[in-house]
């Protein structure tokens, strides 16, 4: 099974305005929540878990921070070598356990942040996001594509090797929107940065690129 957790994300619903894309034979292997946490803190789901789906940043939207129990599942999982694919904020999405912090890949940076590390920003904007000049398989299959006044999330901080798929410039500067690492437990670890407006999930382009990476870490 596919295990999709999502927030809310500031009635923006952005974990859900991809579900609600993606093809059916997809969907049908996907446990999808959204706002509500038994099940990651319950645990169970780790026995099954084919691909970790994140789109959701702790202690924001008024949910709390996952507790002890999603950490444990979430610690069982990456170590076991588990793939998981991390949708806009979600390199936050368990920012105050600093294992993972340390091991998230490319690291979304709340306010206050218990390392002291400055805080990443998110400009919003038209943009447009191109695919790296990269010799790994992804860029062979992503696409291009433009989405219109939207948060570019930049200044992430890097916590792991990475390799670049997709990028943006901007006046601040040229920045990942799409990294791939391989964490110690050599799980693959896809950061997609992109995606907040309801209207940018209208973007065939930018829903097919999430089909494509969730195919890719599912082993196809």
């Amino acid at each position: 099974m596919i295990y999709f957790f999502s927030d809310s994300h500031f009635e923006k619903h952005c974990g859900y305005q991809l579900y609600r894309q993606l093809p059916e034979e997809l969907k049908q292997r996907i446990v999808f929540t959204e706002n509500e946490w038994d099940i990651l803190e319950k645990g169970d789901w780790e026995k099954d878990c084919e691909l970790l789906i994140l789109n959701m940043i702790g202690c924001t939207c008024g949910q709390p921070h996952a507790g002890s129990g999603a950490e444990s599942a979430v610690k069982r999982y990456v170590g076991r070598g588990g793939n998981i694919l991390m949708l806009h904020g979600s390199s936050a999405a368990f920012w105050q356990w600093q294992w993972w912090r340390e091991n998230s890949g490319f690291r979304w940076v709340r306010p206050g942040d218990p390392d002291e590390v400055e805080r990443s920003i998110h400009p919003v904007r038209a943009f447009t996001v191109t695919v790296a000049k990269s010799r790994h398989a992804l860029t062979k299959k992503l696409k291009d594509f433009t989405l219109a006044d939207d948060e570019i999330y930049i200044k992430c901080e890097q916590t792991l090797p990475m390799t670049v798929l997709m990028e943006t410039s901007t006046d601040e500067g040229i920045y990942p929107q799409c990294v791939e690492c391989i964490n110690p437990y050599g799980g693959k670890q896809i950061v997609f940065l992109p995606g907040h407006r309801g209207e940018s999930f209208d973007n065939q382009d930018f829903i097919a690129d999430n089909i494509t990476l969730i195919e890719y870490l599912l082993g196809k």
